[in-house]
């Protein structure tokens, strides 16, 4: 064999190897909730706005229709002014508690409560389901991480 065809020979295993491991690198995280999900989607909410909070309840009642509810993991994260839809006397009360019957999981960025708390002298009360994280945008980003893809619709 020639020296050429043994150094190109190598060449080729040793990107298949890093072809094969490339695709481990990158998992897709796993829901304990949802076990059988294909899709993983966290949607960003920082605007108060009553037409972006519709959005993205409309967004995900959309996808959960579209893919059914145990092949989507969806998880809502609220930071700003997004949290105000996560307080317990929001209008979207009864179609947030069904999404998150169907497993969509809310997000609130404690940050922006101690925030508010600080600024108002007061705490909003907030929805008893929604799940408290201390650093909304930072949460976002460990999840991104993990896997999930970011819209904000």
């Amino acid at each position: 064999m020639s020296r050429n065809f043994l150094v190109g020979s190598m060449a080729v295993l040793l990107g298949l190897m890093l072809l094969a491991g490339a695709g481990t690198l990158h998992a897709e995280p796993m829901s304990e909730s949802k076990p059988f999900a294909e899709k993983f989607l966290l949607l960003q909410l920082s605007d108060g706005e009553e037409e972006k909070q519709d959005k993205v309840l409309s967004v995900a009642a959309n996808l959960l229709e579209y893919y059914g509810p145990d092949a989507i993991d969806i998880e809502i994260t609220t930071f700003g002014p997004g949290v105000r839809l996560m307080y317990l006397d929001n209008t979207r009360r009864e179609k947030i508690s069904s999404l998150m019957a169907q497993g969509v999981r809310f997000t609130v960025c404690m940050n922006t409560i101690n925030t508010i708390e600080r600024d108002t002298g007061t705490r909003p009360d907030l929805h008893p389901e929604s799940i408290p994280v201390d650093v909304g945008v930072a949460h976002i980003l460990d999840e991104v991480e993990a896997g999930y893809v970011l819209v904000r619709p």
